[in-house]
Order: C-alpha cells, then structure tokens, then sequence
C-alpha cells in the first residue's frame, strides 16, 4: 500500500525508534517542523511508515480509487487524506515580508499575542472588522469591496504576493503594506479566509481576544472540529456578499455582548487546549493508531537516511 503511494510525499520509516526519510523532501524547512515533534516522541513510537504529503493541497480524492494512506495536514471532505499538524507550528509556515523566515513557532507567537492582546483588551479595540493578505482568491474581495466603501466597518486591503505583476492583482489599488499578527489585535473583529488550502493564522487570530470571522467551512486542520460556529467565531458563507458582511458586522455591533462572549470563548479554546504539549500528544496518538492499523511489519530501508535533532 505504501508502495502505491510514494509518488504523493515523503516516505518515513520509524524503526527501533529511529527515524528515516527519503534523502529528498520537497519542501526541507516543512519536512524539518514536522520532524521536531516526531524525533521528541521516538522513544515511545512503534515501528511503522508513512507516506507524508507536504504539498499544500492533499492528495488521495475520494472520486477517484479507494482510500489510501497518506498524511497531509489539511483537507477538505472530497480528500481522504489523514490530517496531522502543519509543520507550521514549528518551522516552513507562510513566507511574506514581514516573515521572511515563514511566521514561526507557535510557542513564541503565543507569548507574543498574549502580550498584544493585554495590551488591546476588548474595551479598548477598534470597533471596526480587518483584514490584510494578498489575493488568493476572489472569496476575499466581498470584504475588501466593502471596506472601500464603507471605512467606518472594515479596514481591508489586499498586499502583494508572489505572482503580483500590477495594481489589478490586489483589486485595482496599490499593494497594502503587511501587517504583524500582534498588531492585528488592536481591531474587534478579524477575518480568517482560506489561503490555498487552510489558512495558518486562523490560530493565531483567536489569541488576540478579538471576535474572529471565519469565512467558508470546506477547508480543515486537525483542531477544526473543537471550533464552534456561534460558539468560538462567527461563520461567514465563502460566497458572502458585501451585504451579507455588512449585517454580520451590524449585528455583533449592535449585540456587544454576544460578540465578547463568543471571542472569549474562541480565545480560551485555543489557549487552553492548542498547546505545544497538545500538539505533541495529537501527534503521539495519530501515529500510535495508525501504526495498530499496519498489517505488515516494515523492513529498514536503507536508501532512506537517518533524521535527527539538528544541532
């Protein structure tokens, strides 16, 4: 079976506790972050392999063939992809300006947002919706449109990415200047829009103790199904209209309350249960269940080579 999927990711063995990996990985800072939590765990991990997909988007489709067993650390219901946490949370995030290096590592990021958002507690927010990130996708211009014509609800602009070539790739308007996660916690409401698959701040936003939008419901990280729509963030349609933000916006307004309650909720959840340790544990468990579903015993092989702790 891992033979018939090789070509989708990265092949892993664990063997005598030892971790081995095709000499190759597509993407050697992603495979690096998801490494780091593997090689903590050795010592407790069975025997097994896997075939890990650090591509952005999965890869085994439920429409063509039978269910195959690849690891990617995001999907939508059409995948049968198993999910495990993004390298992100270690090292090979997002590049962009501001993070050169990608966003880097939860923990810090976590102490980081944890001081902004003493710094900007709730009384004291702009009471306005924000957003800034390149283009991806058209779901994003609903918002953007808006804030052009109504500045008073929404600040949202669209900055450069990669395959910008002219003013038309950021909506007709010059590129807007990138903004830090920690300073996005000045703003009450916040939008989190998928990117090419999901999106990697979504995590970081509910850190900020402001009410978190969450525009489309298709796309997945393992910690999704703890989040609760109307419970942990405010849920918006992928095809939402200017009009359909609009009274979203009008109603938390109108409903303060309502809005602090469920921001505080939605921070608390990912406080409290995304810890560093959690992810550990998720990751301890994922590959514990997965290796009791081997019905083989794998065999070292040797073209593969040895990872360990960069020094």
């Amino acid at each position: 079976m891992i033979k018939s999927v090789k070509d989708k990711g990265t092949r892993y063995q664990i063997i005598n506790h030892h971790l081995y990996r095709d000499a190759d990985c597509m993407f050697p800072a992603r495979c690096a972050g998801v490494e780091h939590f593997i090689i903590a765990l050795l010592p407790k991990l069975p025997d097994m392999e896997f075939i890990l997909n650090t591509r952005d988007w999965p890869q085994i489709s439920k429409h063509f063939g039978p269910p195959k067993p690849v690891f990617s650390f995001s999907k939508t219901a059409d995948y049968y992809d198993i999910m495990y946490p993004t390298w992100g949370f270690w090292e090979g995030g997002p590049a962009i300006k501001l993070y050169p290096q990608g966003l880097g590592r939860w923990d810090q990021h976590r102490f980081s947002l944890k001081k902004a958002a003493e710094k900007y507690p709730w009384k004291y927010k702009k009471r306005i919706a924000f957003f800034r990130g390149s283009r991806t996708s058209s779901e994003r211009d609903s918002l953007v449109l808006l804030a052009r014509e109504r500045p008073d609800l929404v600040d949202a602009k669209y900055t450069k990415n990669q395959a910008w070539k002219s003013d038309a790739d950021t909506l007709y308007a010059a590129p807007a200047e990138e903004v830090s996660l920690e300073d996005h916690c000045q703003y009450r409401y916040l939008f989190n829009f998928r990117g090419v698959a999901a999106s990697f701040r979504f995590k970081h936003l509910f850190l900020c103790g402001s009410l978190v939008f969450h525009v489309g419901d298709e796309w997945l990280e393992f910690f999704y199904p703890a989040l609760r729509p109307w419970v942990h963030y405010i849920p918006v349609k992928s095809n939402a209209s200017k009009e359909d933000i609009r009274k979203l916006l009008e109603f938390v307004s109108e409903n303060d309350d309502i809005a602090q309650e469920i921001a505080q909720r939605g921070h608390d959840v990912i406080r409290d249960h995304l810890r560093m340790k959690d992810v550990t544990c998720y990751w301890r468990k994922l590959l514990k269940k997965y290796a009791k579903l081997l019905r083989y015993k794998p065999e070292r092989d040797k073209n593969l080579v040895e990872r360990r702790v960069s020094s």
